[in-house]
């Protein structure tokens, strides 16, 4: 049985790496918008909002348990080019399906409203990426479920 001061680090752990997660969101939503069609920016944009208002709210979460929040980089490596729309597509879906995976994380990690509230995002996550692949995976946020892991793309794509 682990003691309360471990369940708070465990949970301070998984909060900052969801913090994490939403930096690098924000950031590569904003190489999504800069490169999808006309008719998909308004999705774009929705996410980057929903991703801004997550990253705001973890900030706090991480505060309420006496951490500082990790700060987000500079820049972030993306997992392959994104020199048009469609890689454009591929790179939102990418992004949804790593937050949803830590947020799965999170869900472990917490209880009570919490683990409400990583469900949620989790579910939300799971659902953009559903819009944006354009077809589901089994386990949205468990990779070692999924059927085909994520493969990179290449950027001749």
């Amino acid at each position: 049985m682990s003691t309360p001061k471990a369940q708070k680090s465990a949970q301070l752990k998984a909060v900052q790496a969801a913090l994490g997660a939403e930096h690098a969101a924000v950031y590569g939503y904003g190489v999504v918008g800069g490169r999808i069609r006309e008719g998909r920016r308004a999705e774009a944009r929705t996410a980057y909002d929903a991703h801004r208002a997550r990253r705001d709210e973890l900030e706090r979460v991480v505060r309420d348990l006496g951490g500082k929040p990790v700060a987000a980089a500079a820049a972030y490596a993306l997992p392959f080019a994104v020199p048009d729309s469609a890689a454009a597509v591929r790179l939102a879906a990418e992004l949804e399906e790593r937050v949803a995976g830590v947020y799965g994380d999170l869900v472990r990690a917490t209880e009570g409203e919490r683990r409400r509230a990583a469900a949620d995002a989790l579910r939300e996550a799971a659902v953009r990426a559903v819009r944006w692949r354009g077809e589901s995976v089994a386990f949205p946020g468990l990779a070692e479920r999924a059927a085909e892991p994520s493969a990179p793309a290449t950027s001749g794509t």
